[in-house]
């Protein structure tokens, strides 16, 4: 390369008019032209964390695991009880057993049964935060719908810590950062 040539970076720097033409976006004298400003092509607030609100609905999402697992198990030994009862003749004049003999036990083995998948659900959606796409954002808030009207419903007095938490999850993974959370690209 020569002293004067417009693409040695090392050069003396040319002036204007001398050499190369002066482009836009050139530095006045050099011979490479800088580069365009780097854009980001999916939007500036591409969250590289987790923010704390979706990090908080995961939580939530184990809380309800746990919550699901002591409901199955108080089912199952309801279940049993009331088994063990029905042999018993002494306690069924009580007021107490009359309340549990209410629900039969095929009924209680079937709310253990849907317990546990309820809670296996919960467990494979908490675990799909990191990962997951814009798939798993929508199952979580079909989830935590239908959790809150289960809450409400058949469970009214058990069923009000899975609503209040079933209602911030929704609105947790569906609100702006959960939604810039789960549409982040992935590499």
């Amino acid at each position: 390369m020569s002293y004067g040539d417009p693409n040695n970076p090392y050069g003396a720097p040319q002036q204007p008019g001398y050499g190369a033409p002066q482009q836009p976006g050139q530095a006045p004298g050099y011979g490479y032209p800088q580069a365009p400003p780097v854009q980001q092509p999916y939007g500036v607030g591409v969250p590289e964390t987790m923010p704390g609100n979706v990090s908080a609905a995961r939580v939530m999402m184990w809380v309800i695991v746990g919550l699901q697992v002591l409901g199955a198990a108080l089912f199952a030994v309801s279940a049993v009880t009331i088994n063990a009862a029905k042999d018993d003749d002494s306690l069924k004049d009580s007021a107490a057993f009359q309340r549990i003999a209410d629900y039969s036990t095929g009924r209680l083995w079937a709310l253990v049964v849907f317990a546990v998948v309820w809670g296996v659900l919960a467990a494979v959606l908490a675990t799909k935060f990191k990962s997951g796409g814009n798939g798993v954002r929508i199952t979580l808030m079909v989830f935590g719908i239908i959790t809150a009207v289960l809450g409400l419903y058949p469970f009214t007095i058990v069923g009000i810590v899975h609503l209040v938490l079933a209602i911030l999850i929704a609105c947790f993974v569906g609100g702006s950062k959960g939604k810039a959370w789960f549409n982040r690209p992935r590499y």
